[in-house]
Formats: structure tokens, C-alpha cells, sequence
């Protein structure tokens, strides 16, 4: 159905084919038993100490203000993230903010946090519980003078509801977010969030979502800090303001993070990189380039624990869960692997 509406779709701007999307998945009737697939139990995972039925998990982007999550599940996602939720409503940037670079299987967004605030989020989540592993994506209201209140905030309100707290300080899109990579600035923002954990005894574990653009020698003080202050997963990795060179699209230029398959090698070798140093210790969500079973499988050989997408499926359509799965079963068929998780960090 979506090969065949794909042409319409593209033929709208990608915000205003996002929200049609959202609109028609508050009304979704497909039924789960659609999306499934002969030999699912090969796929199931660990991951936070929760058993997934698979790796697959959608990225924060889509779902900003948590209001298809339970629809989205249907898909045949093994987990999904919403967010980035902020303390307060958020319009963000101005309009158009989104481009399909369409020849190069990509997107670049300038969206800036747009969501409806941790207020509406958190009776939104209370009054319709998700139907499987639901992370939140956090982060700081554009005109806040001290971002790392922001996170703690969102701590308080929002981890009762999800079953891990992402901290996104990665997004190129929100001034001054990225400078969290720094080890000063790390430092306070990891103990500020220890201390609200510890207060509010908050037990839900914490990813941190991390850039794709860092410095490789500040790979080791990065993992000394996820190290120190219990950071249960690393999410690589978000969007990238640079890697343009290569690209065919004229939109190429446009101010704002790259996601999809541009990123996938780049974001795949800092998996193998955070693995190796990690000694596969910390759990690693792979994002970047997955529209299929060999994407997946290349992340988690190189020591990713599960993935995310969300550029994938602009692209192919929700059907791509399914086409995925019948994929990544066949290679661990072929493999002679007996579940996913053999193959963690095999290439690394």
C-alpha cells in the first residue's frame, strides 16, 4: 500500500506528510498479527534488563509528543522512543525544517524540539499506558539559561512513565546542546542527574544519546564518565551537522542534522568503537542508516545490543518492521546463529 501512495506522500511537504501520518495513526486499525513473521523468537533480546520480541526499536523524532506510540507497536517494533519532550511547549524553529534528500536516501531536519511539553506528555502516557518498552527522550526548552534544570525537571515528571529515560545531548539543532560532550560539563550534568535519581528514587535506567560528530580522542573520557555515574546505555548516534561532501542532493546544504543512510557507516564504527572500549560492558543502541536486515545486522555485529530507525521508514513505509525481521532471520539462519544476540560484537 505504501509503494503505491509513496509517490502522493512525496508530492507534500515532509512536515505536512508527517502530520497526515499522525493523524492516521490515531486511527490505525491495522491489526499486530499483520506485521509478524515465521520465526520471531529468534530475534528476542535483552535489552535493560526487559526481554524485546526484537531489536528493532523506532527512534525519538517521530513520535515527539507520545501520541501514536501504541499504534506504532502494531508495526512489530521490538521498543520505541518518544520525545524529545522539553519542560515546557515548544514550537520550535520556523517553517520548512525538514528536506528529503531523496537521492541520497536521507533527511536533514532543523526542527528544534518542537513537542507539547512534559505536562501534557506525562497525562498523555498515564492515561494510555503503552502496550510494550517505551523510552523518553529528554531534553532543555530552547530559552532556558541553565539546560541541565531542564533535564532534571523532565527527570522528575517523565521517568515514572517510560521504561528508560534517554538524556539527548546531541541534537545540532538546539544552541549549545553538544558542549554536554565536554568532560566539565558532562560531569555536572551526570551527577546533577544521579542526585534526582537518588531524591526522587527514580529506578529507571538512563540512556545518553551522543553525536556522531565527536572527536575520537574524547571517546575514553566519555566512557569514563557513563563509567562513573552508572549510565546504563550509550544511543549512537544522532543526526550530523557535517559529512555533506559526498552528497548528491541540492538540498544538501540546508542548515540542520543528516540522518539516514549517509550516516550508517559513520555511526556503525563508533559502535565498534564504544564497544571495544566498553569491552561490551554497557549496553549500545545503534541508530543511523537502518533500512534493513543487513543494516541491523552490521550494527549489532559491531557490538550495538538493539537499533532504532526513523529515516528508514519515511523511505520504505511502515512495512519495513516486517521486511526487516523476514531479512535479519534469514541471515542468522544462514549464520547458523540460533539468536540475535550471538552475533553481538562479533565484527568488533
Amino acid at each position: 500500500m505504501f509503494s503505491i501512495l509513496r509517490p502522493y506522500i512525496f508530492s507534500l511537504d515532509p512536515e505536512t506528510a508527517h502530520d497526515l501520518a499522525i493523524k492516521s495513526l490515531k486511527v490505525n486499525i491495522l491489526p499486530k498479527s499483520f506485521f509478524k513473521v515465521e520465526g520471531e523468537e529468534l530475534l528476542e533480546i535483552k535489552l535493560f534488563n526487559k526481554l524485546l520480541p526484537n531489536p528493532i526499536g523506532l527512534a525519538a523524532g517521530f513520535d515527539k509528543s507520545a501520541e501514536v506510540y501504541n499504534s506504532l507497536f502494531k508495526f512489530g517494533f521490538g521498543f520505541i522512543e518518544v520525545g524529545t519532550i522539553t519542560p515546557k511547549k515548544q514550537l520550535g524553529n520556523p517553517k520548512p525544517r525538514i528536506f528529503r534528500l531523496e537521492k541520497d536516501k536521507a533527511l536533514i531536519n532543523r526542527l528544534g524540539f518542537n513537542n507539547h511539553g512534559s505536562e501534557i506528555v506525562s497525562n498523555r502516557i498515564s492515561n494510555n499506558l503503552p502496550d510494550g518498552i517505551l523510552g523518553i527522550n529528554i531534553g532543555p526548552n530552547k530559552e532556558t539559561k541553565n539546560k541541565e534544570e531542564d533535564y532534571f525537571k523532565c527527570m522528575e515528571k517523565l521517568s515514572i512513565y517510560s521504561d528508560y529515560i534517554t538524556i539527548n545531548i546531541s541534537s545540532p539543532n538546539t544552541e549549545g546542546l553538544r558542549n554536554f560532550h565536554n568532560k566539565k560539563e558532562m560531569e555536572k550534568l551526570l551527577t546533577g542527574i544521579n542526585k534526582i535519581k537518588k531524591e526522587k528514587k527514580i529506578n529507571q535506567p538512563v540512556a545518553i544519546k551522543l553525536s556522531p560528530d565527536i572527536n575520537e580522542e574524547d571517546i575514553s573520557s566519555i566512557i569514563e564518565l557513563i563509567k562513573k555515574y552508572n549510565i546504563q546505555c550509550i544511543i549512537i548516534s544522532n543526526t550530523t551537522d557535517s559529512n555533506r561532501e559526498k552528497l548528491s542532493d541540492i538540498k544538501k546544504n540546508e542548515v540542520g542534522g543528516l540522518s539516514g543512510e549517509p550516516l550508517r557507516k559513520i555511526s556503525t564504527s563508533l559502535v565498534k568503537k564504544f564497544y571495544k572500549e566498553t569491552n561490551g560492558k554497557i549496553e549500545i543502541i545503534g541508530v543511523g542508516g537502518v533500512d534493513s536486515g543487513q543494516s541491523v545486522f552490521e550494527k549489532i555485529t559491531a557490538g550495538a545490543n538493539a537499533v532504532q530507525l526513523y529515516t528508514g521508514m519515511v523511505y520504505k513505509g511502515p512495512g519495513i518492521i516486517k521486511d526487516i525481521k523476514k531479512e535479519l532471520i534469514s541471515i542468522l539462519k544462514k549464520e547458523n546463529l540460533k539468536n540475535i544476540s550471538q552475533a553481538i560484537g562479533i565484527n568488533a
